[in-house]
């Protein structure tokens, strides 16, 4: 209990007071933009009620949450309108036809243009929510990255996850040297106010009609710089 502790000895949530915006909406769903520092659902203090779902519960009582970010990540969050809907997604999220891509600011020049993170993982239950690499225990994780742009000291990557583990794009780009700005888990330079690390796009078939949809966001620690997906 007292590693546990540590992780959150310095921790005061402070969600920023921003409205979220609506990127997608029809009677089955909608997709909004989590900005970094919020978190996707209510916590068990009640100083962290505020998050993605209670802030749409407001409008729509019955509303659902399908999936979830980290609190320190941004980007899309789905969340459903109706049962029906809400199976439907979870479905797709489980079953990995869900696509997702996120855009990562990381420290250091990054060398190879692509590549793919191939590390296992499980929780570091001592300093939980923290992840590790555990090559006996740990479970399948995969990571496709490309290299959009080579700054002086960072390098602004599009990360595929194959996996969908806690955590996985946070250790896995700290496995190979590079962790993402900000991340105040997993890199030793603080000098990013948040997590440089962004939901972009999301694909996946409407709950009811099936139809493709997808859905993109603006990134915003480069919202000066075009990203075409």
């Amino acid at each position: 209990m007292i590693l546990i502790k540590k992780v959150y000895d310095n921790f005061i949530y402070s969600p920023p007071k921003t409205s979220l915006n609506t990127v997608y909406q029809d009677n089955d769903l909608i997709v909004v933009e989590k900005p970094s520092g919020l978190l996707s659902t209510p916590g068990r203090l009640p100083e962290h009620r505020d998050s993605v779902l209670t802030r749409c519960q407001e409008e729509f009582s019955h509303i659902q949450l399908v999936h979830r970010l980290d609190m320190a990540t941004s980007g899309l969050l789905i969340l459903a309108m109706n049962k029906a809907a809400e199976r439907s997604l979870k479905t797709q999220f489980s079953n990995r036809t869900v696509k997702k891509v996120y855009f990562a600011e990381v420290n250091g020049v990054m060398q190879n243009n692509f590549g793919q993170i191939n590390e296992p993982l499980i929780c570091d239950w001592p300093n939980r929510p923290k992840q590790k690499i555990c090559y006996k225990y740990g479970k399948p994780s995969i990571t496709n990255f490309e290299v959009i742009k080579r700054f002086d000291k960072t390098s602004l990557v599009k990360l595929t996850p194959i996996t969908g583990r806690s955590h996985q794009l946070r250790v896995h780009m700290m496995s190979i040297g590079h962790p993402i700005l900000g991340d105040r888990f997993y890199s030793q330079d603080q000098n990013a106010q948040d997590m440089h690390l962004h939901a972009f796009s999301l694909d996946f078939c409407h709950p009811l009609t099936q139809k493709k949809i997808k859905v993109v966001s603006s990134c915003p620690f480069h919202k000066n710089f075009c990203i075409n997906d």
